[in-house]
């Protein structure tokens, strides 16, 4: 073969090998970013963590959705977990004004806050279910009742005191609750919300709802300790309470600070004749101290007794005074109503066997005038 022959192959077998090798090795290569930089990636990859975080934290909170009560109160809308219920502002067809005796002004709450935060205010968290129903429904009615029948000269509805129903708003709870106040709220919440709207009636009208702590073992007749007799607030056994925590205390007096208390003069003690007459729920009715008498509710409330169902021993130169219950007597008693409970009764059988012949019905078909405001 002739060698100007042999070298054109050669050299032809030599540019294809060339080509396969350039070939492989581009297959081999990494990509080349060429407008890309190595900090511009850091910042796209910190940009995109970063909307991630957001979009795991933000996301969560907007499932409850924060608003502001009229007291400047922030509540909060309804999740609800399992068998949790909660109040929602549309549960409560208005809103009562309460006057802060400590502020001197006026806060303005939905009818059911309103009932939630008397109940805690009223009642022990750690009583049952079903007395915390109760005494929700007698709060709701005694708030109804009292807006029907005000004369709207007040600057407000009704006072956070015991002349009307014990009210402390959320941020006071919360002080008095400590870290219990989550789980309370909750168990109280849970109550209202179960007799939302509910009130008591008698003769389809509003009832005068009256309770107290603890029976002496009877309620008392409206007429023994009030002035007038309500067919509803009937005296009625309530053996429930006297194992309770406050149904007996003592209180002791010096004849001179019996006097002072009284405004009247009496005999020495060894020359002190008493006499005690009762009523039907076995308190005093009339006491008489030498040639004085005086009702039950006066030596109560001049003396800063616990319950006008007293008996007065001498010792010394002392007169001890042991009371039986605490309260005025009337309606329900809230520590026999969490007997009852415990009795397995339900809220409608404890009202109804502290108010007599009573209904339970709602606020929207009673008060129709309240709820169009």
């Amino acid at each position: 073969m002739k060698k100007d022959k042999i070298i054109p192959r050669i050299r032809k077998k030599n540019k294809q090998r060339k080509a396969q090798s350039l070939q492989l090795l581009q297959k081999n290569k990494k990509p080349v970013y060429i407008n890309k930089s190595p900090s511009a990636w850091k910042a796209s990859t910190i940009l995109f963590l970063s909307s991630l975080m957001t979009i795991i934290l933000v996301i969560p909170t907007l499932i409850v959705v924060p608003f502001m009560t009229e007291s400047g109160e922030e509540e909060a809308a309804v999740e609800k977990k399992g068998d949790d219920v909660e109040l929602a502002m549309g549960d409560s067809p208005f809103a009562v004004e309460v006057m802060r005796a400590n502020s001197e002004q006026v806060e303005t709450v939905p009818l059911e806050t309103y009932v939630s935060r008397v109940v805690a205010s009223e009642t022990p968290a750690e009583f049952e279910l079903e007395a915390l129903k109760a005494q929700a429904l007698a709060a709701r009615t005694f708030i109804v009742n009292r807006l029907l029948h005000q004369d709207g000269a007040d600057q407000s509805d009704v006072t956070d005191t015991t002349s009307d129903q014990v009210y402390h708003n959320d941020q006071e709870l919360r002080q008095s609750m400590g870290s219990d106040y989550e789980e309370e709220m909750a168990k109280i919440k849970k109550a209202v919300a179960a007799t939302k709207g509910e009130i008591l009636t008698y003769e389809n009208n509003p009832i005068t709802a009256a309770y107290f702590s603890t029976s002496n073992g009877y309620t008392e007749n409206s007429e023994d300790y009030w002035d007038n007799k309500v067919p509803y607030l009937r005296s009625v056994e309530s053996p429930w309470d006297t194992n309770t925590q406050k149904f007996m205390d003592q209180k002791i007096f010096t004849k001179t600070e019996l006097e002072e208390s009284l405004g009247a003069d009496l005999p020495t003690l060894d020359k002190l004749s008493m006499e005690v007459s009762r009523t039907e729920g076995n308190r005093v009715d009339q006491l008489t101290m030498g040639e004085k008498s005086y009702s039950g509710r006066k030596i109560r409330e001049e003396l800063g007794l616990k319950s006008s169902d007293f008996s007065i021993e001498k010792k010394n130169d002392h007169l001890i005074f042991t009371t039986k219950g605490f309260g005025h007597g009337i309606g329900m008693s809230q520590f026999g109503a969490n007997g009852m409970a415990e009795d397995g009764k339900t809220y409608q059988e404890i009202v109804k066997h502290y108010y007599q012949g009573v209904d339970v019905s709602t606020v929207s078909d009673t008060a129709p005038a309240l709820v169009a405001k």
